[in-house]
């Protein structure tokens, strides 16, 4: 399913007038610095991750002199397979997220009904951002990485999400615990044995997306020419020395965690090693290295979404600052191949010819952002 219908209400700098339309295929925002582009992606992402991927503050998005800001979102039918087609019809679902940022309230209801958890909302638009922090994932530390996997755990095993939430509440738990001072070693035994039961879990689901991944990440290297991929090694490490049990683990480094004040094993610690030729790649490839690891890397998690019949939807921000032209084009082709929804934005007015190079154009929506309103062209 593709986000066909957007209509904002005091978020940002964006106008509140009548919903915009979009491509279920492709669409480009084009306008000056502080028109808008960006605040149209991140309330797209409002739907799709719950929050924004530029800032964790929620008051940082809503219009000065507004306590509250909303974001309405319409999704289509999806494509049809047995038919070729996209259907016309009424809207599949509709999703909504609103924060009052005073009484520090959020409101989320998936086709007029109420829902509790975000990952209720979430679940159906799966959205994919690539932006200037997004090359973390390679050059930052494990929670940009953990991120990157759980994002796709996700939208892969419906449990995860549940099972994530009551690993932090144990967690949570534990830690008091390790902090009070004085160990009760018999209250750590038992939020052990819950802890290490959920981290199993957890490790399992991550274990299970993370191959599904590198499967799809080793097939795609190999249409790439680049000359560094077959010194490329990519590992899952679940957060512990899995020749051990996680409760013995626990047990042996007691000592230290009570020291720390909080857990040093567990899935809190997982990571995504990324290694070339035995070494960091964060210490070892260029700027623009990493940037095509990261395309690559994204791209192979939609190649897994789209075996399940999910659409992603791509948020490209200020796609000519970040990517040369060899990039844009490999990475449009290639959406485009997988039937990806995709939010491109830029200063400068796009070429369509430019972008796909030769190769068949896709249907697109063109926009120019002005002051906080898009104006189809």
């Amino acid at each position: 399913m593709a986000l066909v219908k957007l209509h904002t209400e005091f978020f940002r700098n964006l106008s509140s007038a009548e919903p915009v339309s979009f491509s279920p295929s492709f669409n480009l925002l084009y306008g000056a610095n502080g028109s808008g582009k960006t605040s149209v992606l991140e309330a797209i992402g409002y739907l799709g991750l719950g929050r924004s991927f530029r800032i964790n503050r929620h008051q940082a998005v809503v219009q000065h002199g507004q306590q509250r800001f909303t974001v309405f979102g319409g999704l289509d039918h999806g494509f049809d397979r047995e038919r070729n087609t996209r259907s016309a019809d009424s809207l599949a679902h509709r999703l909504g997220i609103s924060r009052d940022v005073v009484q520090k309230e959020t409101t989320l209801r998936v086709d007029g009904e109420g829902v509790r958890s975000l990952s209720a909302l979430a679940m159906h638009l799966p959205v994919s951002v690539i932006d200037p922090g997004v090359f973390d994932i390679v050059a930052g530390g494990p929670g940009k990485r953990r991120q990157f996997l759980d994002w796709a755990v996700f939208h892969v095993e419906p449990s995860f999400a549940a099972s994530w939430q009551q690993c932090q509440r144990v967690t949570s738990q534990r830690n008091q615990t390790l902090r009070n001072g004085r160990l009760d070693e018999s209250m750590l035994r038992i939020w052990d044995t819950q802890y290490a039961a959920l981290s199993e879990r957890i490790s399992e689901a991550r274990k299970a997306a993370f191959d599904q991944f590198k499967r799809a990440f080793d097939s795609l290297v190999h249409e790439v020419d680049v000359s560094w991929t077959e010194g490329l090694k990519l590992e899952f490490y679940p957060g512990w020395d899995t020749s051990q049990s996680l409760i013995d683990v626990l047990a042996r480094h007691r000592e230290q965690e009570a020291r720390m004040g909080h857990t040093l094993y567990g899935p809190n610690r997982a990571d995504i090693r990324i290694r070339f030729q035995g070494r960091p790649v964060a210490e070892t490839f260029s700027r623009g290295q990493q940037k095509t690891l990261v395309i690559l890397m994204k791209i192979a998690q939609s190649m897994v979404l789209n075996e399940l019949g999910k659409q992603v939807s791509f948020l490209i921000d200020d796609i000519n600052a970040e990517l040369d032209g060899s990039h844009r084009t490999m990475l449009a082709r290639k959406l485009q191949e997988l039937g990806c929804q995709v939010f491109i934005t830029s200063i400068e007015h796009p070429d369509p010819e430019s972008l796909w190079q030769g190769n068949e154009i896709p249907d697109y929506r063109m926009f120019h952002v002005e002051h906080g309103k898009l104006k189809e062209e």
